[in-house]
């Protein structure tokens, strides 16, 4: 059953979908918060795993970032790694208050953008006694990679931006997605084409944006720099053989140590995850299996 439910985060109202399993009897049921990827609303991806992983016994939360989707907040697309991170933890707040959840056995699985923001968040909040990762991504990374001189000139646009809001002009927005690709496009980058700007799943309150004063937030954020801060508590990263972001995984299940681990489907691409059976039906059951065991007792 899907149900409609707002928690604080910060002073923000966030909107989110709570998912319960069926035919559950009045015990407290282990829970799952669930993040969704950058530039992405709680009703694609996010909807899909959380659903999945309901129908195995979890109550599970997918949740519109701050100042995204449904979600309140102003300027709205702000890519704020902190508040991300504090989105995690809070959604953790509202479920250990609910009497349906056993406080003790709560867990949480992050989707590209917040596969970061949850890692980051784990590292302090020991309340999430399992974490996972789809096709994590460090979006800091991303826009880094654009090369010295763009990412200068993001830099100096960010600041440009905050004084045209302090000024009360519109906000200044900075692309994520491609609106238009053709053959000489990268796979990497026409598969988020593909999957955003087409009715696949296009989303009206998934715009594509991030408020281009984000940049100057997400310039100095490193979510995995410590991810050995996880330990001894599980971490299960999932990936593609053939996802951009495998790297990251990679290198964050060998800083992790404990029982980090590394989970990897042959063939898939980063956007696979989104929402195609071959890549998604693995992940579910690799998650399922990782938060059974994991969540079994508080």
């Amino acid at each position: 059953m899907k149900t409609d439910v707002r928690f604080r985060s910060n002073g923000v109202t966030v909107a989110a979908h709570l998912y319960t399993p069926d035919n559950t009897s009045g015990e407290q049921l282990p829970a799952i918060v669930v993040g969704h990827p950058t530039t992405g609303v709680k009703e694609q991806t996010a909807a899909i795993y959380a659903e999945r992983l309901a129908k195995e016994g979890f109550i599970t939360l997918a949740f519109d970032a701050a100042y995204q989707g449904e979600s309140e907040g102003f300027p709205r697309g702000l890519e704020d790694p902190d508040q991300r991170a504090d989105d995690f933890r809070n959604a953790v707040s509202y479920l250990s208050t609910r009497g349906d959840v056993d406080p003790g056995r709560i867990g949480a699985v992050g989707i590209c953008g917040s596969g970061g923001y949850l890692a980051y968040a784990a590292q302090t909040d020991r309340r999430m006694k399992a974490v996972a990762t789809v096709v994590g991504a460090d979006v800091p990374q991303w826009i880094k990679a654009a090369g010295d001189e763009a990412f200068e000139q993001l830099i100096e646009g960010a600041g440009a931006a905050r004084t045209a809001e302090a000024a009360g002009e519109e906000v200044p927005m900075l692309p994520m997605v491609l609106f238009e690709i053709d053959e000489s496009t990268p796979p990497a980058l026409a598969e988020f084409h593909d999957y955003y700007r087409t009715p696949r799943a296009h989303h009206e309150r998934s715009t594509g944006y991030i408020a281009l004063r984000s940049v100057d937030k997400l310039a100095q954020f490193e979510p995995f720099a410590r991810v050995e801060r996880i330990a001894p508590r599980p971490l299960l990263m999932v990936s593609g053989s053939e996802a951009l972001t495998l790297p990251i995984s990679q290198d964050a299940v060998s800083r992790a140590g404990g029982s980090a681990e590394l989970f990897v489907v042959d063939g898939a691409t980063h956007v696979d995850f989104y929402d195609k059976e071959e890549a998604v039906a693995p992940a579910v059951g690799k998650l399922a299996g990782f938060f059974t065991r994991n969540l079994a007792t508080a």
